[in-house]
């Protein structure tokens, strides 16, 4: 397991623009205990970034989660599920995630990927 110090926490992305802090949770909950869901939003419109995050009790939980729900349709598009780690010590090892937002509507994902891989190991675009 390749996940945070807890084991707990999971990033969920390719979120549908319409999917609420509720049916997120809801969502998780068929798995195990989950302790919060949250979807990021626009703090100036409240729009979906895409993408959230889930918090389990138990970790074999949030393994499961990831093993049963990882790409499987949560209002017609395919969730995409990792682990998500909030030790600070790991932001500063120079490897993380980033987020990348007004793209034009055309770019697809390969694009972005093929686009971005000279910069290093992309795990999902």
């Amino acid at each position: 397991m390749d996940n945070s110090s807890s084991g707990t926490s999971l990033y969920v992305g390719d979120l549908h623009p319409a999917v609420t802090d509720s049916v997120l949770f809801s969502t998780f909950a068929d798995v195990g205990k989950v302790l919060s869901a949250r979807v990021c939003r626009d703090v100036a419109d409240q729009s979906s970034f895409g993408y959230g995050f889930v918090n389990f009790e138990d970790p074999r939980d949030a393994e499961r989660a990831i093993e049963q729900l990882n790409y499987v349709d949560l209002m017609g598009r395919p969730m995409r599920i990792m682990w998500c780690s909030t030790d600070p010590s790991l932001r500063q090892s120079g490897k993380g995630n980033i987020f990348i937002k007004n793209l034009d509507k055309g770019i697809t994902q390969w694009e972005l990927h093929e686009t971005l891989k000279k910069f290093g190991k992309i795990l999902s675009c």
